[in-house]
């Protein structure tokens, strides 16, 4: 094109607002606004979980050696709270079933539900668990976990069982029962809740009002079904056939509570799970260490991206315009 050409097609009103900043703007906002209308969702692939998770509601788990708020919680209440927290922060698409655990095996509530799509029911059940719900005194963690390790199993999950980790009755002298599926078969992670200092258990009457704490006679201080533990012939009163545990009552400190994390440990130890102290409401961290990643599909949506920058650039054009007729000096005109 000749220099008289340029010149020329310079002066048109189209060219002038082609090179209008203002123009370019509104052009490239109808751009991205017919690509929002247009462009399809893109597939993509990312890693979630699927986790059956066991909350320990046994007595026990009303020691209030946490706080929250500046006010003391039972373990229970920071359990449900880490619960809670762990559900918004898992990726959509994960999904996790909910069991309760008292004497000694878990009773399921539902089976895995999309963390996304289902977060209010979730997040109502969890909220919603009460230790009135158990259905007996006793608490067999051993016996329950290998139960639960079952029960995730057969629902094709992880596991993440929380409990303090105390047994009652307490184990036998030969200790902790064999587990007699396969280590590591069913991945996961063991919670140890509460504090490590012992701690009173609140006590409840038949409605459920707390009329104070445990005493060293309310509890069964030793499990005396089994053989007798190694120190047996020393004991007071001890006779093999009559009084293999020794004539007298049994002393310790069951009814008292504290995290029993060398007894978690060892477990976690037997079945090949994983272990963490529940130091406060953050569960995301050590459970996605211990699960098994799960390729979830999924869509990454441009249209509501492309829709904001094409509303963000009109809205630029028109504020920049009255931006700069506020703060251009109005010039009164000469009257000739």
């Amino acid at each position: 094109m000749n220099p008289r050409a340029m010149r020329v097609w310079a002066a048109l009103p189209f060219a002038r607002n082609l090179r209008d900043r203002r123009f370019q703007a509104l052009a490239a906002a109808l751009l991205l606004a017919g690509l929002a209308i247009v462009v399809p969702p893109l597939p993509l692939t990312r890693s979630g979980v699927s986790v059956l998770a066991v909350v320990d509601i046994t007595g026990s788990m009303n020691v209030r050696d946490y706080t929250s708020d500046g006010r003391p919680a039972s373990r229970l209440d920071i359990a449900k709270a880490a619960l809670r927290n762990l559900i918004p922060e898992l990726p959509c698409g994960s999904r996790l079933a909910l069991a309760l655990f008292t004497e000694r095996r878990p009773f399921l509530l539902f089976a895995p539900i999309e963390v996304c799509a289902d977060f209010a029911p979730l997040d109502g059940a969890i909220a919603a668990l009460d230790w009135r719900m158990a259905w007996e005194g006793d608490s067999r963690i051993a016996s329950g976990l290998h139960r639960a390790l079952t029960m995730a199993g057969e629902l094709d999950t992880d596991l993440l069982f929380i409990t303090d980790g105390q047994e009652t009755p307490p184990l036998p002298a030969n200790g902790i029962p064999p587990f007699e599926g396969k280590a590591g078969a069913v991945r996961g992670l063991i919670v140890g809740a509460g504090g490590y200092a012992l701690a009173p258990i609140p006590k409840f009457n038949d409605r459920g009002r707390e009329t104070g704490f445990y005493t060293e006679t309310d509890v069964q201080q030793e499990n005396r079904f089994g053989p007798p533990p190694a120190d047996a012939e020393s004991r007071e009163g001890y006779n093999p056939r009559n009084a293999p545990f020794g004539g007298a009552a049994a002393r310790g400190e069951e009814h008292l509570s504290s995290v029993r994390e060398p007894h978690l440990k060892a477990l976690a130890a037997q079945t090949g799970l994983a272990y963490a102290h529940l130091d406060g409401p953050d569960l995301r961290a050590p459970l996605l260490a211990a699960a098994t990643p799960r390729p979830l599909p999924s869509r990454l949506d441009p249209r509501p991206f492309l829709g904001a920058v094409a509303l963000a650039l009109v809205l630029a054009v028109f504020l920049a315009g009255a931006l700069r007729a506020r703060f251009t000096p109005f010039t009164p005109s000469r009257m000739s």
